[in-house]
C-alpha cells in the first residue's frame, strides 16, 4: 500500500507558513505537480481560504472562491463562500449509487435461441444515435412533432422493422451511439455546457422509455441472433444516464450467456470481427476529422490485426462518409425531429437509421436504411 509522504494537515500547515510547491516538494521528496494537485483538491474541499469552511460544502460540490469583509484591523466580519458542482465528485457518487443498486437488481432468465439457422460469418450492426428520449419539437417549428411517446413508438416500429428485415446473422451489436436520452437530471439543460433544452417529460418517464426501449431491442435480437453485444454510448447529452444504463443492463443480464454488455469508461468503444475492428464514438469529444487518431490510438493492438477499420458517429444528426488511407469514418442520421435549436439553426437533414451487415473476411457487405418515412407507412395509425 503507497503512503502519502505528507498529510492533508501538514501540506496546509506549510502553505498556510508561506511555502510554494517548490518548496514543499523539496522538503517532503514529492514531485511539485502532485503538490499543486493535492493543494487544488485541498482548495476544492474549502480548506485555506482564510479559515477552514470545508464543512459548509455539500457532498458533490467545490469551492470556487470566498469572498471576506475584513475590518481595518485585519479581522473577517463576514465570508461569503462560492460553489460550483464538482463534476468529479458527483460522479464518484453516482457509480456508488449504482453499485447499491445493482445488489437488488433481478436477473435475467436466458432466453433459447430458436433453430432457424444463422450465418457465423454476418454481423448486424443495428444503430441508432441522438434518439433524444424526453426531448419536445412541434410540427409548425421544425417539420414534425416529437416527443417522449413518439420517440418510444419510433424506436419500437424500428427495431421490429429492422430485426425482420435484417439477414440472420450469427452476432450483432445493438449500438446506441449517445445521446439516447435528451437531458442528464433534473434540470432540462446539458451536464457540461447548461443550455437549456426544450423537454417533453419528467425524468422518471425518460428513464423508464429508455429502460424499455433497450430491453426490446436486446429481447428482438436474441430471438434471431447467437450473441447479442449491447453498447449503449456515452453522449454529451447523457453523461450520466448512459453510465447508469450500462452498468445496470450488465447486472441484468449477467446470468444470459449470449449477451455482452460494453463496460467501457471512455467515450471510445471497438470490436473485433474476424478482420473487421468496428468503432463507435457519439462526437462529443472527437470530431469526424479528429476521431480517427482518437481511435486508433486507444486501439493500435485491435487496429494492427484487422484489415477493415470501421468507425460510427453521431451527435450532429446528419449522414456523412470519409473513407481514408486507414479507415472509414461515418455519421448518422437520428431517427428523432428536430428541435427548436436545430430548426432555428436551418439543420434539416433526413431522418433514418440503418443495419450495416460486416463479413468477417470481406468487411461490409450489406446495409438496410429505414427512413422515417417508410416506418410511417408500414404503420398508419403511428403518430409520428
Amino acid at each position: 500500500m503507497v503512503t502519502r509522504k505528507i498529510t492533508d494537515e501538514q501540506l496546509q500547515q506549510e502553505l498556510n507558513a508561506g511555502l510554494g510547491p517548490t518548496e514543499i516538494a523539496k522538503k517532503y521528496n514529492m514531485s511539485r505537480r502532485n503538490v499543486q494537485l493535492r493543494s487544488a483538491r485541498l482548495a476544492k474541499k474549502g480548506v485555506g481560504h482564510g479559515r477552514d469552511v470545508s464543512h459548509l460544502v455539500p457532498d458533490g460540490y467545490k469551492i470556487k472562491g470566498t469572498s471576506s469583509l475584513v475590518d481595518e484591523f485585519g479581522n473577517t466580519k463576514l465570508q461569503w463562500v462560492k460553489t460550483d458542482t464538482d463534476a468529479e465528485r458527483q460522479v464518484e457518487l453516482m457509480k456508488a449509487v449504482v453499485d447499491e443498486m445493482k445488489k437488488d437488481l433481478p436477473k435475467y432468465k436466458p432466453v433459447t435461441l430458436p433453430k432457424n439457422g444463422t450465418d457465423d460469418d454476418l454481423l448486424n450492426l443495428y444503430t441508432i444515435t441522438d434518439h433524444h428520449i424526453g426531448m419536445l419539437a412541434c410540427q409548425e417549428e421544425g417539420g414534425d412533432d416529437y416527443d417522449t411517446t413518439i420517440a418510444e413508438s419510433l424506436a419500437v416500429d424500428w427495431f421490429n422493422s429492422a430485426v425482420c428485415m435484417s439477414p440472420p446473422s450469427g452476432e450483432c451489436i445493438i449500438n446506441f451511439l449517445g445521446d439516447q436520452m435528451h437531458y442528464d437530471g433534473m434540470k432540462a439543460m446539458t451536464p457540461m455546457s447548461g443550455h437549456i433544452l426544450s423537454a417533453d417529460s419528467r425524468l422518471f418517464k425518460m428513464i423508464r422509455t429508455a429502460i424499455k426501449v433497450i430491453k426490446l431491442a436486446v429481447s428482438l435480437c436474441l430471438r434471431k441472433h447467437k450473441k447479442v453485444k449491447l453498447l449503449i454510448c456515452e453522449g454529451n447529452h447523457d453523461l450520466s444516464s448512459s453510465l447508469w444504463l450500462r452498468e445496470m443492463f450488465y447486472e441484468v443480464y449477467a446470468n444470459e450467456p449470449r449477451i455482452e454488455v460494453n463496460r467501457e469508461v471512455s467515450p471510445y468503444y471497438a470490436y473485433k470481427f474476424g478482420a473487421c475492428m468496428i468503432s463507435a464514438h457519439h462526437g462529443h469529444c472527437s470530431n469526424f476529422t479528429k476521431v480517427e487518431q482518437a481511435i486508433i490510438g486507444k486501439y493500435r493492438g485491435m487496429y494492427g490485426q484487422c484489415k477493415f477499420t470501421y468507425v460510427h458517429t453521431g451527435h450532429l444528426h446528419h449522414r456523412a462518409v470519409k473513407e481514408t488511407n486507414l479507415l472509414i469514418v461515418e455519421q448518422h442520421q437520428t431517427l428523432a425531429a428536430k428541435d427548436e435549436y436545430s430548426s432555428k439553426g436551418g439543420y434539416y437533414s433526413g431522418r433514418s437509421a440503418n443495419v450495416i451487415t460486416y463479413h468477417k473476411r470481406y468487411g461490409e457487405v450489406s446495409r438496410i436504411s429505414i427512413p422515417v418515412e417508410m416506418l410511417r407507412d408500414m404503420n398508419p395509425k403511428s403518430t409520428y
